[in-house]
């Protein structure tokens, strides 16, 4: 018999919460975690992204926030440490869902970009929880503006994240200023190197829980296309964008300025794009994030700042424009599709120089991964360990009217028994007016009629992300794409 979150001894207006956004069984990391937190023990939990693992640091720190405090002060009970801005917004979030009927609950997100003024003010009163990011946290304490007195619950989320982004410092510091007896919940990706050692230090006899990673092979259907050339590379995905089966989509470069220079050059053609890094205004963050949640954003082109925090169901396909530089932030990209039970394609782009940066990958996942090609689009470049053909050696591919997978199946295609996903829309939505029946648009409709962005790739952008891309606008009118509407110069 499968255990249910009415088995696990919340609070009662806890667990209404959790019914009421639709919840009834934990997954196997909040079933393993949640029974010891509750016994007030120290963790060092390790799972995979989409696993669940919000939840399961969230819900017995509620549950403890339920019984009042006498410590005196102002100072947070409960403390959650993230790597980036989004994923302490998206933990805040679940945070404000699960207390929903607990009415006196308080919590302030104190991240980097947002007013210090705000968080200051918001300080001033006394909070139950806080979300921050490393950084701007320690600029209140060396402030004086937050204690640590009354914490009762130290929470460090994707610690391996944090270390790999050079907070370590910083987490010491901030470690040092909490109260000992505390209780720490540590969740790392994984607990090799440095992130071990400092969970060690950190906790007391700690309980260590590994959930087994998940196959997502059925719920992700991952696909590798080698490219000759950037150039070669903007061809292709112009084809894969034209396709009428993406709903959302968000694709992953490697650098700030690449993500502004290709959503310039995807909205200039037409497409409801916009980017996201971390030089950005938080407040132009966080209406990026929103537009992508309201369906107004259809392409979020992006470094891996947001592959950590993003969660919209509506996301049916992950591009790796350029692959990642840690085999592990592979795992975290692809995640942002398959989401919620649904069905979803992750699509990395490899120049025929990077089998090494792909060898890591399928060594890190313990898979291969699919190497398909569209027809006519085929890479000519020779790659070492291709045995000399210069040619992917997976089954199926692009097939000859478009199609992806099988020869015979065109990519989007229900398979039998299968929930076909990026359902027809009606005419004037999504990335094309209508679905057309022989899959991708051929390429005279593409970024340039010789089926790249430019001869020379990419044009060069001095704008940046200010002013060129209104997000609201919609794109695909009547047989093809309309240009949205251009926003006013900003600044």
């Amino acid at each position: 018999m499968s255990i249910k979150f009415s088995d696990l001894n919340l609070d009662k207006n806890i667990l209404s919460a959790v019914t009421s956004a639709g919840y009834d069984s934990p997954t196997p990391i909040q079933a393993q975690s949640i029974p010891v937190a509750l016994e007030g023990r120290d963790i060092m939990a390790s799972a995979q992204t989409g696993s669940g693992k919000t939840a399961a640091f969230l819900l017995p720190t509620l549950h403890r926030l339920t019984h009042r405090t006498d410590k005196p002060g102002k100072g947070p009970r409960a403390l959650v440490l993230t790597p980036t801005r989004e994923l302490a917004a998206q933990v805040e979030k679940n945070a404000l869902t699960y207390a929903q009927n607990m009415k006196w609950f308080r919590t302030v997100s104190i991240v980097g970009g947002a007013s210090f003024g705000y968080q200051t003010r918001a300080l001033s009163k006394p909070v139950d929880l806080i979300v921050a990011t490393p950084g701007r946290l320690m600029d209140l304490m060396s402030s004086g503006k937050v204690d640590f007195d009354r914490l009762e619950v130290l929470i460090l989320d994707e610690a391996d994240r944090m270390l790999d982004m050079g907070f370590i410092d910083d987490i010491e510091t901030i470690v040092e200023a909490t109260p000992e007896d505390r209780q720490t919940l540590l969740f790392s990706a994984t607990w090799d190197g440095a992130v071990g050692k400092l969970a060690r230090k950190l906790t007391k006899n700690p309980e260590v829980i590994e959930v087994e990673r998940v196959d997502d092979q059925g719920k992700i259907e991952e696909q590798l296309l080698y490219c000759d050339d950037m150039r070669h590379k903007n061809r292709l995905l112009d084809q894969i964008l034209r396709d009428a089966n993406i709903d959302q989509c968000v694709i992953f470069t490697s650098t700030k300025a690449m993500t502004e220079v290709l959503a310039d050059e995807l909205y200039e053609k037409g497409f409801a794009a916009n980017c996201l890094h971390g030089d950005m205004p938080q407040g132009w963050r966080n209406r990026t994030l929103m537009d992508l949640r309201k369906g107004r954003c259809k392409i979020l082109v992006a470094t891996d700042v947001a592959a950590r925090g993003i969660d919209v169901p509506t996301i049916t396909h992950v591009i790796n424009y350029d692959l990642p530089k840690q085999a592990e932030d592979y795992v975290h990209r692809i995640g942002r599709t398959g989401r919620a039970g649904r069905t979803g394609i992750a699509i990395s782009f490899a120049e025929v120089n990077e089998y090494v940066k792909v060898h890591k990958i399928e060594k890190y996942i313990d898979r291969k991964l699919n190497e398909v090609t569209i027809e006519g689009m085929e890479p000519t470049r020779k790659r070492k360990g291709a045995g000399g053909s210069g040619k992917p050696k997976g089954h199926g591919g692009w097939g000859a009217k478009g199609g992806y997978g099988d020869r015979d199946r065109k990519f989007g295609d229900k398979k039998p028994g299968e929930k076909k996903f990026g359902a027809k829309r009606s005419e004037g939505s999504g990335f094309a007016g209508k679905a057309k029946s022989e899959g991708f648009k051929k390429s005279e409709g593409g970024f340039k009629s010789d089926g790249g962005f430019k001869a020379d790739g990419f044009k060069k952008s001095s704008e940046g992300f200010k002013g060129k891309r209104k997000t609201g606008g919609d794109f695909g009118g009547k047989g093809g794409f309309s240009k949205p509407v251009r926003a006013p110069k900003r600044g």
